[in-house]
């Protein structure tokens, strides 16, 4: 008896573009209000549960049936901090808990920072474009627990302005991945890393 082989093509699209698009979009609007521009507002909110969060947590599901542990552990990752950060600020103005105080939040900021910074370390086998994104997110969190640790309104503004450049590199390493996909070629330059 013959035997044959049946190769499973994985039509999966790819998940990437749809969670750095959710990460940066997010990003940008919440640091719009560090920054000053305007106030912390349902906008904002909506944005961090269902794009920021959700949106990113589906991503990071279809990386890991894509067999990309890094996009799955990025993707629900801050799929999952933007979910904790509106429970932070919702939960207690719905009196069901009280406010975390100003040391459990600079806790919880140089903990997420640490976690960034170590997959800073993944993207150096990926591309540049990442690389530039996951640094000025590492930065960002240390400077939102500096200054919610010393209370500089100028640090908490600066540290906006920095949040904007950060979420707008998601945003051009998202837009890249889906138009260079999508053309067959680099419209967006995104530095790819060149793996051993």
């Amino acid at each position: 008896m013959e035997q044959s082989t049946v190769i499973i093509k994985d039509n999966t699209a790819n998940p990437a573009p749809l969670g750095l698009l959710a990460f940066g979009l997010t990003t940008v609007l919440l640091n719009l209000h560090n920054a000053g521009i305007f106030e912390m507002n349902s906008m904002i909110l909506a944005m961090g549960i269902f794009y920021g969060g959700i949106a990113q947590i589906i991503a990071g599901i279809i990386e890991a049936k894509k067999g990309n542990t890094f996009g799955l552990v990025a993707f629900v990752s801050y799929g999952s901090f933007w979910l904790t950060l509106v429970a932070l600020i919702v939960m207690p103005k719905m009196g069901w808990i009280p406010p975390a105080s100003e040391s459990a939040m600079v806790a919880y900021l140089i903990m997420w920072g640490i976690f960034t910074a170590l997959l800073f370390l993944g993207t150096l086998r990926i591309s540049r474009s990442l690389q530039f994104v996951f640094a000025t997110l590492t930065i960002l969190f240390f400077l939102l627990a500096l200054g919610d640790y010393s209370g500089n309104t100028f640090l908490k503004t600066f540290t906006g302005y920095e949040g904007i450049i950060c979420g707008g590199s998601a945003i051009y390493t998202g837009a890249g991945a889906l138009l260079n996909e999508m053309y067959g070629k680099e419209v967006f330059p995104l530095g790819l890393a060149i793996k051993s």
